[in-house]
């Protein structure tokens, strides 16, 4: 005779059944977000590996308060991907990492896009202006490389341009030699597009 099993041993065993499909469920969907995560990590380290930053001056300043003078960092940072984004940010905090990376996040909300030719340099003469501070920046022959100084050639090196020619009129303030090379990059057009908004074809505007 063959001894049929009760029927609470078959209970038994469905419920254990059960019980093992959930659990192996929520693993192999903890792995699938794993490997989502790992995914979206290399892809954000991917995006953040294009840009760079520099410091370009790191200064203690104070605030008169009712108590006294509370002392904090301002740096001036500028970011850039080298194929013709840059931005120019400042932040303050109580200490210099802090500041640093205050001015990282505003740098990277401030971002200009700069039209670059064929020979990594920009397509006409541009002048810009902030407070005191007057930048003149004007195409260059390939080969010349960048010829400034201070604090526009850092912005002029991190938005990708590698022949130019740039002058300081006026103040000689880093923060205001920035903003106004800034101001000259955001006014620069290509010929195209220039056309465009003027109506005409190139050769029209050559001539």
């Amino acid at each position: 005779m063959t001894e049929t099993p009760t029927k609470k041993e078959t209970e038994s065993k469905i419920d254990n059944n059960l019980g093992s499909k959930p659990s192996e469920q929520k693993k192999n969907n903890r792995n699938n977000e794993r490997k989502r995560n790992k995914r979206g990590d290399s892809k954000n380290l991917e995006r953040d590996s294009d840009w760079q930053e520099r410091v370009v001056q790191i200064r203690r300043v104070s605030k008169t308060v009712k108590g006294g003078k509370k002392m904090s960092f301002r740096a001036i940072v500028v970011v850039g991907n080298e194929k013709g984004q840059v931005g120019v940010g400042v932040g303050k905090a109580g200490d210099v990492i802090g500041a640093v990376r205050k001015g990282v996040s505003d740098g990277k909300k401030n971002l200009v896009r700069v039209p670059l030719t064929p020979n990594n340099s920009i397509p006409t003469l541009s002048i810009g202006r902030d407070g005191a501070a007057n930048v003149l920046i004007r195409p260059a022959a390939p080969g010349t490389g960048v010829i400034a100084g201070g604090s526009i050639r850092t912005v002029l090196e991190l938005a990708g341009i590698k022949n130019v020619l740039a002058k300081r009129l006026g103040s000689k303030t880093p923060l205001n030699n920035a903003r106004a090379a800034m101001v000259a990059l955001s006014q620069l057009r290509t010929h195209k597009s220039a056309s465009r908004e003027r109506g005409i074809s190139l050769e029209q505007l050559y001539s």
